[in-house]
């Protein structure tokens, strides 16, 4: 590629998160950083908020930035019931460090039980106020399996996101 192409070529980026966590009684059940009345929750070092890493990871990938357990050791006692919007806060000022704004993101969280949809607009705007973007610029959705894999035998709850990255 020539250097005159490269500098043609617009300045996007996209990034891909995907996130899993199995579910474990005793615990809150987080997403999007609401906490969503269940009996159990999910499983992991932090608050195991499976859309709020999977956007993350999405977020890190769009900079190259690796992931957010490059960022945030499970090994590390410092993360050990971690917030994950604090950590999301976190990694947005990464991207803009590293020269970019965060455009759009989308999601959607695959959980056979419980109904999400009632909770959807709060994580919206959990997750908006987090990076510092409008709320229109966050989708969140919500699928079940119709039963199938393990999200439809209620072993756990995944998440997969997008983000799009604008040069600053």
């Amino acid at each position: 590629m020539t250097e005159a192409h490269r500098t043609s070529l617009p300045a996007l980026r996209t990034g891909l998160g995907y996130d899993v966590h199995a579910f474990a009684p005793g615990r809150k059940l987080i997403l999007g950083g609401v906490d969503i009345p269940h009996h159990q929750g999910l499983d992991g070092h932090s608050d195991a908020d499976v859309l709020a890493h999977a956007i993350m990871d999405a977020l890190l990938g769009g900079v190259r930035g690796g992931d957010i357990g490059k960022l945030f050791p499970d090994t590390d006692p410092a993360y050990k019931g971690a917030d994950s919007l604090k950590l999301m806060e976190h990694v947005a000022r990464f991207v803009r460090e590293a020269g970019w704004e965060i455009v759009d993101i989308d999601s959607v969280i695959a959980a056979q039980a419980p109904k999400l949809s009632p909770y959807r607009e709060q994580m919206r705007e959990n997750l908006a106020t987090a990076m510092g973007i409008p709320v229109e610029n966050v989708g969140v959705k919500a699928t079940t399996t119709e039963h199938l894999g393990f999200e439809g035998r209620e072993e756990g709850i995944s998440a997969q996101a997008v983000c799009l990255l604008a040069r600053r």
